[in-house]
């Protein structure tokens, strides 16, 4: 294991770009931020806050969640929300993100902001929100009504599966995928007694990589849902994970300041993996036209 850079607020939302490295999100202190091969760091997506899921485009640009769902151009400063916010609703906004094969998003909302939470809330608030599907054509809707705190989200190598985590339960799910994205059959793949499950990633094999969050450390579960490995870490706020490097067998695991005393704690640590991960398709949704942009 490797701490590769530190001095971060709450990271979030590690994707790898095989042109530009890791691409991570600063919930706290705003923005996309990339860590290049030289371990040298750069602003990608300036001052967003509350990023907590991010997505390549086909266009170049990035899909981020936050307040809003909502496409950031790679060549311009343009944003365009895809799916707003609904106070009225009793969405305040959206955490965690992923894509499926043909490139539709999943994203999950949020009825509270889990950083204005005490640990000790979560799970009995009751202010769930539902697990939404942007179509390609951009169309939305939600796919299941009631998440108490969304976080990672993944598919099984086939895409028949999607793995969440509600870590309002302190459990990751299971859903059968239909061919037009819609969910059915929840069923309970994992649990913890300790900490939240947070972020996840899925490797070639099947195997579903789970960050558990005031925890410190990540879990490793066969498809079936057995426990195969767990790797302890130095930090209690182990938030989200991905796989990347040349040959998908690097694992970048990203973390809060939570738990250490210290505001600037969040860090990014990158261990080896003996099986490659997936590679998660970049986003095909349509953005929508001029008038539509914010």
């Amino acid at each position: 294991m490797e701490m590769l850079k530190s001095g971060f607020g709450l990271l979030e939302a590690p994707i790898w770009d095989r042109d530009l490295g890791l691409l991570f999100a600063d919930t706290d202190r705003g923005g996309i931020l990339c860590l290049n091969e030289a371990l040298d760091v750069s602003t990608i997506v300036p001052h967003r806050r509350g990023i907590g899921g991010a997505v390549r485009h086909a266009s170049g640009g990035l899909v981020v969640s936050g307040r809003n769902i909502a496409y950031k151009s790679a060549a311009t400063s343009e944003t365009v929300v895809l799916l707003q916010n609904d106070s009225a609703r009793g969405i305040v906004g959206f955490n965690d993100i992923t894509t499926d094969s043909k490139g539709r998003i999943y994203a999950g909302a949020l009825g509270f902001v889990p950083t204005h939470t005490p640990m000790s809330g979560i799970g009995s608030d009751s202010r769930s929100a539902p697990l939404f599907l942007i179509d390609l054509d951009g169309s939305t809707r939600p796919v299941f009504p009631d998440v108490k705190l969304t976080n990672g989200l993944g598919f099984s190598p086939d895409g028949s599966i999607l793995y969440h985590a509600d870590s309002g339960d302190q459990r990751v799910y299971k859903f059968d995928v239909s061919s037009d994205g819609s969910l059915s059959n929840r069923l309970p793949f994992m649990s913890v007694s300790t900490g939240l499950p947070d972020g996840l990633a899925v490797s070639e094999d099947g195997s579903v990589w789970v960050a558990i969050a005031h925890g410190g450390r990540v879990l490793r579960y066969n498809p079936e849902g057995v426990l195969e490995t767990e790797i302890e870490f130095p930090l209690p706020m182990i938030t989200s994970l991905c796989f990347g490097g040349d040959d998908m067998k690097d694992i970048y695991v990203v973390s809060g300041s939570d738990g250490t005393g210290r505001s600037g704690a969040g860090s990014v640590f990158r261990l080896r993996s003996d099986v490659p991960g997936l590679k998660i398709t970049p986003a095909r949704v349509l953005v929508p036209s001029e008038s539509d942009k914010t």
